[in-house]
């Protein structure tokens, strides 16, 4: 499975002659499990039609600004939000000069200032053009603004000139790209996850659960993965597949949690306990199907094994870092289980929210540790995911020292 995998890409397309590249960068992207949406420019509608990016994208193509029914469905901000990269291929020297100016007057240019994703530039246009003194000053400016850029490639050109300005191949821009999303900062560590639900069997039909997705579990798991991290991933039920490097244990109970939690525990160094495990179960299972009755009944529930507890207590404990679902007073108990559960670190998010938290693919948390905390603002899962990886890995490291 590709880094790419359920990365959310967007992609931007200027007025180049090389935008009929750009085609072939959709169906490679797609090909290694990205998301795609494309915007493209009124001038690059003049070489390519929306169309052809529509089938191979899967996605509506973004045209305009101000379209009363993309702010319907997906509006500009979201889509700012929904995108993990943003990528402009072809950037013509007027497209590089806008970014380098930070204009805003279409629809490219606003969702490049809105948005917090990287971004990166393949350039293409004629060679003079690219040497010019102009193109080389916004070059440097984008540059400084930490802008991927991505070619041009020497080559003969469109106009019958030779020299530098192609656009790269998009087979070299994919591998590129790949790279952006894989770094070593957990290089040589072994990581532990959880995720999902856990399901407490009333009888052969029934159980109690929870409305957690696994989404931000297996996100997590990626994000280890792509900082160079061994993960393993223990999994409450849910629909999701990890990547193939990724060993994964499938569990249903809080009691299954915890035998496979321990079971892998060696050498393990970091332990991140992201699944919403369930804290009471019914104390007695019924070995067939409860029929109906007439009035009311009950069920005497019993506590689960606290998990994360279990293993903070160790005393060659891994480096803990918990997860806490809260619908009020979020930091107050957030720190409350922080310092209880003796944790290296707890990550609280609200779960009452429509727009974020559970089932959803997007989030915000706050991050606690014993002596600061950092608010992660709302995104997709899979960034945020990158980004609580790049700071438990800089806490770990500095513990480790």
């Amino acid at each position: 499975m590709s880094f790419l995998h359920n990365k959310n890409i967007l992609l931007g397309v200027t007025g180049g002659i090389a935008a009929y590249k750009s085609l072939t960068l959709v169906r490679r992207l797609k090909e290694q499990g990205a998301n795609v949406q494309v915007v493209m420019t009124e001038a690059a509608q003049e070489f390519i039609r929306p169309l052809s990016f529509q089938a191979l994208s899967g996605n509506t193509v973004h045209l305009s600004l101000l379209d009363p029914a993309a702010e319907a469905a997906m509006g500009h901000i979201e889509l700012a939000r929904w995108a993990d990269l943003i990528v402009i291929a072809p950037a013509t020297a007027n497209s590089m000069a806008r970014l380098a100016n930070g204009e805003a007057n279409d629809l490219l240019s606003t969702l490049c200032l809105a948005s917090k994703a990287p971004l990166a530039i393949a350039p293409a246009m004629n060679q003079a053009m690219w040497a010019n003194t102009a193109t080389q000053e916004n070059l440097q400016i984008l540059q400084q603004r930490q802008v991927v850029i991505l070619g041009p490639v020497a080559g003969e050109q469109a106009c019958g000139d030779v020299g530098d300005g192609r656009m790269m191949e998009a087979d070299e821009i994919v591998e590129k790209i790949q790279q952006l999303f894989s770094h070593q900062a957990l290089s040589g560590v072994r990581v532990l996850v959880t995720a999902g639900p856990t399901r407490e069997a009333i009888d052969p039909v029934r159980y109690l659960s929870n409305h957690s997705s696994g989404k931000m579990g297996y996100a997590v798991a990626q994000a280890a993965l792509e900082a160079g991290a061994s993960v393993e991933l223990v999994s409450g039920p849910c629909a999701l597949s990890a990547d193939k490097r990724i060993r994964l244990y499938r569990i249903e109970s809080a009691e299954d949690m915890l035998q496979a939690v321990h079971e892998n525990l060696a050498q393990v160094d970091i332990f991140i306990a992201v699944a919403a495990v369930a804290d009471y179960r019914p104390q007695q299972v019924a070995v067939q199907k409860i029929k109906k009755q007439a009035g009311s009944m009950s069920i005497e529930l019993i506590r689960n094994p606290d998990i994360l507890a279990s293993v903070a207590a160790l005393e060659n404990k891994p480096f803990c870092v918990g997860f806490a679902a809260e619908t009020e007073k979020l930091e107050q108990h957030a720190r409350l289980k922080l310092q209880q559960k003796k944790l290296d670190m707890v990550v609280a998010n609200r779960v009452d929210k429509s727009d974020s938290g559970f089932n959803s693919e997007y989030n915000s948390v706050t991050v606690i540790w014993d002596k600061g905390s950092k608010v992660f603002e709302k995104t997709t899962k899979s960034r945020l995911a990158t980004d609580l990886i790049a700071l438990i890995a800089g806490h770990f490291k500095q513990q480790k020292k």
